[in-house]
């Protein structure tokens, strides 16, 4: 199968159309000419209700784009040229998620925000929903089915649907396939893996494995896939309460501590890595195994940046030997919009099958429509699509509440110090998190 792609293309240009059975943005052949993109572009853009959207433009505030070739960006312009009276604009903040996040809670609450949409992250989704920052979307008017199950999750909250989501992610397992024969199934086969590696005699590696364990974000997406993988059903937080006893939470605390004697199952360094230093570590060859997004492909192969040079590295890619961490952002309508119709029609735009491609194909964002993995040009450009699909699939959302970064920065507090004091984990972890999940 295969999504044809335009660099300017007229297939969003009549928002209203009623599309056969089957049909899939993009699944067309051939190439649409300037005449006929200029003449799509001055066609009345209608939304699923048949009204005429009003005039007026658009304000996307998002976190910074890290696609390859700023594909949110290209997205924006087709979107420009085929709707000049409804114009949009992204306004970047700080590539650091906290400074992301504080950002755009000061300006939802400022009640001038002059934002139309935001680019969410999706652990901030229903946070801006219960504070009214956003406003539901009628999925009425709104046809979902393309979209995978678990990034569609994340854009609900009480009941309602807050968002689309715009790309997703899930952590993946890199591993040196000259270091190891197969990619191993479960923790055990990979301490068992890591172990043989640090055996070798001619030390190939410093350690065996790297992770983001930095106090931020990345160290709680880190351990709460050790949980999942070590507890039973892997479910952390359930309606308010944590459901992972203390045992589970110490096997997971363990499997990611470095040892302060003998061979490095985990690299020592990875206590203050984010996801950039993990993959230059890997790079560097300091480690058999490494956590990280499907970002660091890129970095990886080089081909998929256009360069022909072989990888410095010899690696493969497999899903995490339990439940990744779901990721991505989703994108919302801001409660003070002046144009909730044209920035629904922009969402839809940026959301639908053939845009989702461009993210894909062209940026290196995890689609978050199933069709997409299925694309030839994705598949060969991409060649762990198919891993990267099952990953996204088989991932566990963090846990659904507007107190969210609150929990994040307890759990990762509590989590933090037994991985850098080598002590137990405090018996009262649990009442701790729960205080956080209900405070906020």
């Amino acid at each position: 199968m295969r999504l044809r792609r335009f660099v300017t293309s007229g297939i969003h240009a009549a928002r209203g159309w009623r599309r056969a059975p089957g049909f899939i943005p993009g699944m067309v052949v051939g190439a649409v000419t300037g005449a006929v993109v200029t003449m799509l572009a001055t066609l009345v853009v209608t939304t699923g209700d048949g009204g005429g959207i009003p005039p007026g433009e658009l304000v996307i505030l998002s976190g910074r784009d890290e696609s390859a070739g700023g594909q949110r960006q290209v997205l924006i312009d087709q979107w420009n040229a085929l709707h000049p009276t409804n114009r949009a604009t992204i306004v970047e903040l700080p590539s650091e998620a906290d400074a992301a996040h504080s950002e755009m809670v000061a300006r939802a609450q400022s009640g001038r925000d002059g934002v139309d949409i935001y680019n969410l992250d999706v652990i901030w989704t229903a946070e801006f929903a219960d504070a009214g920052y956003i406003r539901p979307m009628d999925e009425s008017e709104l046809d979902t089915s393309g979209f995978l199950a678990n990034p569609l999750k994340t854009c609900r909250y009480a009941g309602k649907l807050w968002a689309l989501p715009f790309n997703t992610d899930a952590g993946l397992l890199y591993y040196r396939t000259d270091l190891v024969s197969r990619p191993p199934g479960s923790w055990a086969q990979l301490r068992r893996d890591i172990d043989d590696v640090l055996a070798r005699e001619d030390q190939p590696v410093q350690a065996g494995y790297a992770g983001q364990l930095a106090d931020y974000e990345g160290l709680t997406v880190n351990a709460l896939e050790a949980i999942q993988s070590a507890a039973a059903g892997g479910e952390v937080v359930r309606d308010g309460k944590v459901m992972v006893d203390l045992a589970d939470m110490q096997e997971a605390v363990n499997r990611l501590r470095p040892t302060p004697d003998g061979p490095q199952v985990v690299l020592a360094e990875s206590l203050e890595h984010r996801e950039q230093q993990s993959t230059q570590a890997f790079l560097d060859g300091k480690v058999a195994f490494m956590r990280n997004w499907p970002v660091a492909y890129r970095s990886l192969d080089r081909t998929t940046s256009g360069e022909s040079s072989a990888p410095p590295v010899k690696f493969g890619v497999t899903p995490l030997p339990g439940p990744s961490v779901l990721g991505g952002q989703n994108l919302a309508i801001a409660k003070n919009s002046a144009n909730p119709k044209a920035a629904k029609a922009l969402i839809e735009f940026l959301t639908d099958a053939r845009s989702e491609q461009i993210l894909f194909e062209r940026g290196g964002f995890a689609a978050t429509r199933e069709v997409v993995y299925r694309d030839a040009a994705v598949r060969q450009r991409y060649p762990y699509a198919d891993v990267l699909l099952q990953a996204v699939q088989r991932a566990h959302p963090r846990p659904v509440t507007p107190c969210f970064v609150a929990f994040s920065e307890t759990f990762r507090t509590i989590v933090g110090k037994a991985l850098r004091d080598g002590e137990p984990l405090p018996a009262d972890f649990k009442e701790r998190l729960e205080a956080a999940l209900g405070g906020c």
